[in-house]
């Protein structure tokens, strides 16, 4: 195997693993729920990407590159989805925020009664 190869490889797989290292790391730093879920998506699905394409690279079989990309393409659109999901989750059974959070969006938007989120248009027209 060339060595470019091998150095291509390397270094795609310890950059994917630092950065699913910053993303655990991040799950126990970071204060609250919202915070926690933004470190872990974003790095872990940066991660989990940087290290199947380190896997491409050094099998180079076309299967393997396939399934990599596939890994890749699945995870950079899952990841986000499910973290919001996640987090808005919680912030709607009472999850409380940081004390540091400069401004809450949603708690402008959400009904108590009827558990409703609506749009920020709808709510000026009802001031209307």
């Amino acid at each position: 195997m060339p060595v470019v190869t091998e150095l291509l490889t390397g270094f795609l797989l310890l950059s994917g693993s630092f950065l699913m290292l910053l993303a655990g790391i991040g799950i126990i730093r970071m204060p609250d729920l919202l915070t926690r879920m933004h470190a872990t998506s974003k790095a872990g699905a940066l991660g989990v990407g940087l290290m199947a394409c380190g896997f491409a690279v050094y099998f180079q079989e076309t299967s393997v590159v396939v399934r990599a990309l596939a890994v890749v393409v699945f995870v950079i659109m899952t990841a986000p989805v499910a973290a919001h999901v996640l987090a808005r989750a919680g912030y709607f059974v009472g999850i409380r925020l940081w004390e540091g959070t400069v401004k809450d969006v949603i708690k402008e938007r959400y009904d108590l009664n009827t558990h409703q989120l609506g749009s920020s248009s709808r709510k000026r027209e009802e001031e209307d």
